[in-house]
């Protein structure tokens, strides 16, 4: 079946906004979305537990959110329109009191019903702060 033709735009809209969405809360914004690369970034501040770090469910919340439009960006047909996260791991290796993170989604594997990505996020000096990978089922409706 052919892909669905998506600008990237509807893939922003999709995955960041409207309607209250967890993604939008987190000040989460997608900056380039294709099959092979997604690049998104999000504030420290707002997102941080109570010892003023970024908390690392807001790490694993980027790193969903690439890899799942990865995936809905490598997978989507007809019949399979959507993905959803099945598995999801992080390390977080240092932390982040203020700025910016930026993730950078690249796959690990595309098949025809998952898609993996790796994502690996930095702080403002580009310095690793996690590292994660998310496991995607690529769904029908």
């Amino acid at each position: 079946m052919p892909l669905m033709d998506i600008a990237p735009e509807s893939i922003k809209d999709l995955f960041s906004g409207g309607g209250g969405t967890l993604g939008e809360r987190m000040g989460l914004q997608i900056t380039e979305a294709s099959p092979e690369r997604i690049v998104g970034t999000m504030p420290v501040e707002g997102n941080t537990q109570p010892y003023g770090l970024l908390h690392g469910g807001a790490s694993c919340v980027l790193a969903e959110t690439l890899g799942s439009v990865g995936a809905v960006l490598h997978g989507q047909t007809v019949d399979r329109p959507f993905a959803v996260g099945v598995d999801i791991n992080a390390t977080h290796h240092k932390g982040a009191r203020s700025g910016v993170v930026t993730g950078v989604a690249t796959p690990v594997h595309r098949g025809r019903t998952m898609a993996t990505y790796e994502v690996v996020i930095t702080d403002d000096a580009g310095e690793r702060v996690c590292t994660a990978r998310i496991t995607c089922l690529l769904r029908g409706a």
